[in-house]
């Protein structure tokens, strides 16, 4: 018989270690399902900072690169300059993203640089400690906000698509969610657009999917999905936030 489904190759024969209902397993097999199709895992450089993405290289079958907290732009930037013949993606989360590598980050993106960020967003500080992250919503609890966020004490959380997208050198820019299948499915096109812009030198692109963190929430795994389409959805609206393939027809 034909066979309907097959194990892509682009993730190592291992079981994550992830916590159960962690969606960073469904964002690994997407990026590596997405390369495998593509024929692009023996071309593929993945730079992953410190934070739950620290493991990656356990689980993702291409060539690795850790760099130090908040750094993997500007790692994933010599990269691509010195290998201009690879492909290049960081993976990275929002306590590093969005608080420690703020200025990688934006500084990258303002730059075009040749690669791919994939940016998983649970709105907490996971591998830690649970700690408030920059992304945090307002009344969430955390480590270091047990009675919730507040507006008047961090501000309101950090929307790293919109602010991104303000710059002119991204040329693709989308908010994703892994909380359905169809959901995942939009995603994994999201990632397959992202490589091909690359591969095309458009420039700089950035995709954020919407995860979760079942126990840094103090959630089910079921609680925590219904919670990021649903509330974490409410206030990082998905969408593309900026194409320049479409805004050049």
């Amino acid at each position: 018989m034909k066979p309907v489904f097959t194990v892509t190759k682009g993730m190592l024969p291992v079981s994550t270690s992830y916590c159960p209902g962690c969606t960073h397993g469904v964002a690994h097999r997407i990026i590596m399902e997405t390369l495998d199709e593509m024929d692009l895992l023996g071309k593929t450089i993945g730079v992953a900072p410190i934070g739950c993405s620290v493991v990656a290289h356990q689980f993702m079958n291409v060539d690795m690169c850790e760099a130090a907290h908040g750094r993997a732009p500007a790692v994933a930037s010599g990269i691509r300059r010195v290998h201009p013949e690879r492909v290049v993606f960081t993976y990275q989360g929002d306590g590093d993203l969005a608080s420690i590598g703020m200025g990688e980050i934006v500084h990258a993106a303002a730059r075009g640089e040749l690669f791919s960020t994939f940016f998983i967003n649970n709105g907490i500080y996971g591998m830690t400690g649970g700690q408030m992250a920059p992304t945090t919503l307002i009344g969430q609890r955390s480590t270091t906000s047990v009675n919730g966020r507040t507006r008047e004490q961090a501000g309101m959380p950090l929307r790293i698509c919109e602010l991104l997208a303000t710059l002119d050198g991204p040329a693709y820019i989308e908010r994703v969610s892994l909380d359905t299948p169809a959901h995942i499915r939009a995603a994994k096109k999201a990632v397959r657009k992202a490589f091909e812009y690359q591969l095309a030198g458009k420039g700089f692109t950035f995709i954020e999917l919407l995860s979760t963190c079942p126990t840094n929430w103090g959630l089910t795994p079921f609680e925590a999905m219904k919670r990021m389409g649903s509330e974490v959805a409410a206030y990082y609206p998905l969408g593309v936030y900026k194409d320049t393939g479409k805004e050049a027809e």
